[in-house]
């Protein structure tokens, strides 16, 4: 799809049915807390990656609906249709593109998202989870193998973990989710380790560029591995057996790495200010707008949830002048001054709308 021109929900969370047209520059969608303007962002991404940010498609249904829509149309006239309807036994939420139908969205239709949420500012004192989370939505755009990866990972996690609370499990009757995880698991470390070195060749120049200084930033995964990694995840699943029967879960695995920033060679975490804490996410967010774009070719849509209000000045400068020539849509309680409005590229939408 080329810049999206309008979209249309029904039924999804607090819309009965809403109609936004889109500007092809920057579109702000403003209103009080709770007023649905992130159920509109989520719309969106869900209709171009195939699965929200945010829940599950049953959670997205609006309470005592029998069904959600979500349409959108880009500038060449090009649409797409969700459909979710829960009284179906299968295939619950179907695409339509191009009169085609089908209950998943092929990588092929997939168009690049970019989505920047106020705890994206957090990245680097929340959770592990929230780190692997970044990492695992950023490869998956980039490499339709690796989301397949993660869903068989997960898959075999849980039947790993559902045995491992059985009181007289044995080694051998996990032998078969040991290889799966291993197999799947190796795969997953692999690509993450390659991307943290792409972020890495261009982090510290991002940062310096919004920070105006001379600091060196990189990230790195928490784990190293030299050699087969696959044999190695295996090794380790069979060392922690005691451990895991007694805990009813797998103690080691991918789903128990992390993500570790450094500035000047120390822990971020322990030793940059909120601040500098900020630029690095930031600039995490520029080199991941511009990785997406060179490897797909394609210029991602930006989605920003309400990040415009927990950043200074400085920063939300940086912000408006590294992604002006996409296409952004956003919310916010107010008008964002940093964004010129007297433009045909800039257009507010008031929600609720009259």
């Amino acid at each position: 799809m080329t810049r999206l021109g309008w979209l249309r929900v029904q039924h999804v969370r607090t819309h009965s049915d809403v109609t936004v047209r889109l500007n092809e520059g920057v579109s702000v969608i403003t209103g009080q807390n709770g007023s649905g303007k992130t159920t509109l962002l989520e719309a969106i991404y869900l209709a171009l990656q195939g699965s929200s940010f945010k829940g599950s498609d049953s959670e997205i249904l609006q309470q005592d609906s029998p069904w959600w829509r979500i349409e959108i149309e880009d500038l060449d006239k090009n649409k797409r249709v969700v459909n979710f309807d829960p009284s179906r036994t299968q295939k619950r939420k179907q695409f339509t593109i191009d009169q085609k139908t089908s209950s998943r969205l092929a990588p092929k239709y997939k168009h690049p998202v970019i989505l920047f949420e106020p705890d994206d500012l957090r990245l680097l004192n929340g959770s592990p989870a929230r780190r692997r989370q970044f990492i695992d939505r950023f490869i998956s755009q980039l490499n339709p193998l690796y989301s397949t990866a993660l869903r068989k990972y997960d898959r075999a996690l849980r039947q790993r973990n559902a045995l491992l609370k059985q009181a007289s499990i044995g080694r051998d009757e996990l032998f078969a989710w040991d290889l799966a995880l291993a197999e799947h698991g190796a795969y997953i470390i692999e690509q993450r380790i390659a991307f943290t070195e792409k972020l890495n060749s261009g982090l510290t120049e991002a940062y310096n560029d919004i920070a105006k200084s001379h600091d060196d930033v990189s990230i790195h995964y928490s784990h190293t591995f030299v050699g087969d990694v696959k044999q190695k995840l295996v090794n380790e699943l069979h060392a922690h057996f005691d451990k895991d029967r007694f805990l009813g879960s797998t103690s080691v695995g991918p789903h128990r790495h992390d993500i570790r920033f450094e500035i000047n060679g120390l822990p971020a975490l322990n030793t940059a200010s909120r601040g500098e804490i900020r630029t690095i996410v930031l600039a995490l967010k520029f080199l991941e707008v511009s990785l997406i774009e060179q490897l797909t070719e394609t210029a991602p849509i930006i989605l920003l949830d309400d990040v415009f209000s927990e950043l200074d000045s400085t920063r939300q400068r940086a912000l408006s002048e590294r992604t002006k020539r996409y296409q952004i849509i956003m919310t916010s309680t107010h008008i964002i001054p940093e964004i010129p409005a007297n433009t045909h590229r800039y257009s507010e939408i008031r929600l609720p709308l009259e």
